[in-house]
């Protein structure tokens, strides 16, 4: 009386079928997105690995500074320098260029969204699920259809970090425009502006903070990604991290997880610094 009836939803087998059809009749706009993601990688990598090492350290260290403190600056620093000594600085600048070009692809695409979302209440009633489950699914589950659609490398990582990492920000955006003052909206409609210039110069600097901070999780988020990508051949920290689990090099995976430590402390403290300076400007202006 317990079993549960012989019933099956083909709902598994109709996603596969739609991940068929978009891989057999999309192949030129899937190849293209990957011609231009994988050139967008490798040259800011090989931009990054440009830099020698003392000077990226010291561009780490008056960032830490300006927008943190002297001792910020000085500890993170130290990490960077740390990372060095582990051998892992090429792997380090590779995930650096895999988590930007992520974090931009997921800020031009979450922001805009965020906007009309905060707009259009019928969108954002319909974005909400879509945007939970995108947040909720377990990360690997991306992989899978990713993998049909790129080579494995990189690009598949970053695509499988912007199903992840976007929706913070999106919905942090969202959130910052509708809880602009409605007084401060009343106040610029009585001057005449327009619909584009309340949202340029009265919604969005009133919203700044808060989507600064859905951009420092969705960075965070982005970072979190580095060994999960891994899995479908992207390069960097997180291939470190994996290689040392199939040997069981323990010492090697705690100074490629340390690594990702250190970028992630490095990069919460810099973009709340930015935050809070951005915060700050606000209260004075006003």
């Amino acid at each position: 009386m317990n079993e549960f009836p012989d019933i099956r939803l083909p709902i598994g087998v109709g996603v596969e079928k739609f991940i068929d059809f978009l891989a057999k009749h999309f192949s030129a706009f899937f190849d293209f997105i990957f011609v231009i993601a994988s050139g967008s990688i490798k040259g800011l990598e090989s931009l990054l690995l440009m830099i020698p090492w003392w000077i990226f350290i010291i561009i780490i260290f008056l960032l830490g500074w300006y927008f943190t403190s002297l001792y910020g600056g000085l500890l993170f620093s130290v990490f960077i320098f740390s990372i060095g000594t582990f051998n892992l600085w090429p792997e380090t600048m590779t995930t650096i260029a895999v988590v930007l070009i992520s974090v931009v692809l997921s800020l031009l695409i979450g922001i805009p969204l965020g906007i009309l979302m905060a707009f259009n209440k019928a969108l954002s009633a319909t974005m909400r699920p879509i945007l939970d489950a995108m947040q909720t699914m377990p990360t690997f589950v991306y992989l899978i259809p990713v993998i049909f659609f790129f080579p494995l490398g990189n690009v598949p990582a970053v695509i499988a970090t912007i199903i992840y990492a976007l929706p913070p920000v999106s919905r942090l955006t969202e959130l910052g425009i509708r809880n602009v003052g409605q007084e401060v909206v009343e106040s610029a409609q009585s001057f005449g502006s327009s619909t584009m210039q309340m949202l340029t110069k009265v919604q969005l600097p009133q919203a700044l903070p808060t989507i600064m901070a859905g951009i420092n999780q969705t960075t965070m988020m982005a970072l979190a990604m580095a060994v999960v990508g891994s899995m479908v051949g992207a390069q960097g920290l997180g291939e470190r991290v994996l290689f040392a689990i199939n040997r069981i090099d323990i010492a090697l995976g705690f100074e490629a997880g340390v690594s990702i430590v250190f970028l992630a402390i490095i990069i919460d403290r810099i973009t709340g610094g930015i935050a809070e300076r951005l915060q700050k400007h606000r209260r004075n202006v006003a």
